[in-house]
């Protein structure tokens, strides 16, 4: 199922997509969706970020070459960090660059939502918490990275965690095609596969230290090839049976 949150003319819902066709779901997308009946066009509706998180838990450093990029070996643990709720994007709006930032790199991911309340999840368990998978882009301020020696400031801005354009609930995520394009050009392309550490490891490892609650996402990591991006231009990152997150750029004035 693709679970979708939509803006339509009569507000705000959850949807499933079923081809060009929105399914209304009442209340919400967790454990066995029901439907209200009432039905749109994609056209005539406009897709919002597929769910709005307590928390959105980061994984730095999880491709080999990645790191390798970044000047530093791949870590032995996985490396956590946060953003919060009020960095999410919703797909086809603006990546706002902050006047105090000269370099904001785009960052393609594959994003794990979770479906239920959860702590203390063995890997061999985690499937049993993950409602689906979904597309993001953990947009940094690589410059206050740099300056700051921590990531807060410098991943949390407003509009840096586009997320969408909807939660894939059937598929395989171990062996996906990831691909960030800027203006049609590929900046980035590699395969889940190459994770380090792999989803059920991380849902062990973040579970270990947080409760995760239903909506949740954890963001598994960026392959090599981050870089900036400026004003007036166009991020798209595409994973393989989930769909493409596209977003544009523009400056805080």
């Amino acid at each position: 199922m693709r679970l979708a949150r939509v803006a339509s003319p009569d507000g705000v819902a959850f949807v499933s997509v079923e081809g060009e066709v929105a399914r209304e779901i009442a209340d919400h997308p967790f454990g066995n969706p029901t439907f209200t009946g009432r039905t749109w066009q994609l056209a005539d509706i406009r897709l919002l970020a597929p769910i709005l998180a307590s928390k959105i838990i980061c994984v730095g450093k999880n491709y080999a070459a990645h790191a390798a990029e970044m000047g530093s070996a791949p870590p032995e643990n996985p490396v956590i960090f946060m953003k919060p709720s009020t960095s999410i994007a919703s797909p086809n709006s603006a990546i706002v660059i902050p006047p105090t930032s000269q370099q904001v790199d785009y960052e393609g991911e594959l994003a794990v939502v979770i479906g239920r309340p959860c702590k203390d999840v063995k890997a061999a368990r985690a499937n049993d918490v993950i409602l689906g998978y979904t597309v993001a882009n953990d947009v940094t301020a690589r410059d206050h990275q740099r300056m700051d020696g921590q990531w807060t400031r410098a991943k949390s801005y407003d509009t840096f965690c586009p997320l969408g354009p909807w939660i894939e609930t059937s598929i395989d995520p171990s062996d996906l095609e990831i691909k960030t394009e800027v203006d049609g050009v590929v900046k980035q392309q590699s395969r889940t596969s190459l994770l380090l550490h792999s989803i059920p490891e991380l849902i062990e490892w973040v579970s270990a230290v947080m409760t995760l609650l239903p909506g949740d996402v954890i963001l598994t990591g960026t392959p090599e090839g981050v870089g900036p991006i400026v004003e007036g231009q166009s991020v798209s990152v595409t994973i393989e049976g989930i769909g493409t997150l596209t977003n544009t750029v523009t400056s805080k004035r």
